[in-house]
C-alpha cells in the first residue's frame, strides 16, 4: 500500500511537470542552487511560511498547513487554505506570470487531495495566486486533473527507486532554471548527439 511507502513531496509535482530531470536533481541528488527566479519566490513566500490563523472578510485563513495523504503517500504543505463555509479552497503562491503550461495546476490538485483525505470534505477547486500580476487564477479540481497528479506519483516514484537522473531536455525550459548549472544540458545534449552520431557510422559500415 502507498502508506507503506517513503512519502513523496508535494512540491515534487510540478517540478516533474516541468522537468523530470530538475525534479531527479532536486528530489533523488539533493541539488538545489539559487538564482533570482528562485530568491523571488523565497520574498513571496516568506509571509505565508509562517503559521497563521485569521479571518478576512468573513472567511477563515489558514496559512502554512501541513498536507499529507496516506493514500497516496503524500507530505507538503500548503500556503494559505481558506475554509468557505466548512469546503477548503488552497491557494498556492507563486512569484511569476501565469504559465505558458500550468506545471502549478498539479500542486494545488495535489494539496486538494490531502485536504480531502484529511478533513472527510470535497475540494473541488482552488487557486494559484501570481504575485507579479496580484491575481488569482482558480483551478477546478476536474477527474482528468487528479488522473494526472496520480500518473505524476507514479512516474516520480519510480524515478526515485530507479535513483537515476532522466536526460536533459535542453531547451527553452532550461534558460531560467536554477540548476542549468548542475544539470548542464547543452553539454550533456551534444555528448549525447555525438554518440548517436558514431553509433550511426559504425552501423552504416555494418561494423
Amino acid at each position: 500500500m502507498a502508506e507503506d511507502l517513503d512519502p513523496i513531496m508535494i512540491s515534487a509535482l510540478e517540478h516533474w511537470s516541468y522537468c523530470p530531470r530538475q525534479c531527479a536533481l532536486i528530489h533523488v541528488e539533493q541539488t538545489f542552487d539559487e538564482n533570482l527566479y528562485t530568491m523571488r519566490g523565497q520574498a513571496v513566500h516568506k509571509r505565508v511560511d509562517e503559521p497563521e490563523s485569521e479571518i478576512v472578510n468573513g472567511v477563515q485563513v489558514e496559512r502554512a498547513v501541513p498536507l499529507w495523504s496516506k493514500r497516496l503517500s503524500l507530505i507538503g504543505k500548503a500556503d494559505v487554505v481558506e475554509f468557505h463555509g466548512e469546503t477548503p479552497y488552497p491557494v498556492e503562491y507563486k512569484h511569476g506570470p501565469r504559465r505558458e503550461k500550468e506545471h502549478d495546476d498539479l500542486q494545488v490538485c495535489a494539496q486538494a487531495i490531502c485536504l480531502e483525505e484529511m478533513t472527510g470534505k470535497e475540494v473541488p477547486r482552488g487557486a494559484i495566486y501570481h504575485h507579479s500580476s496580484r491575481r488569482r487564477r482558480e483551478v477546478i479540481f476536474t477527474p482528468a486533473l487528479r488522473r494526472q497528479v496520480e500518473e505524476a506519483i507514479a512516474g516520480i516514484r519510480q524515478m526515485l527507486e530507479s535513483g537515476t537522473l532522466p536526460p536533459p531536455v535542453n531547451d527553452r525550459r532550461c534558460e531560467h532554471c536554477s540548476l542549468k548549472e548542475s544539470c548542464m544540458p547543452s553539454v550533456i545534449g551534444e555528448q549525447e548527439r555525438a554518440r548517436v552520431l558514431v553509433r550511426g557510422l559504425f552501423e552504416a559500415k555494418g561494423i
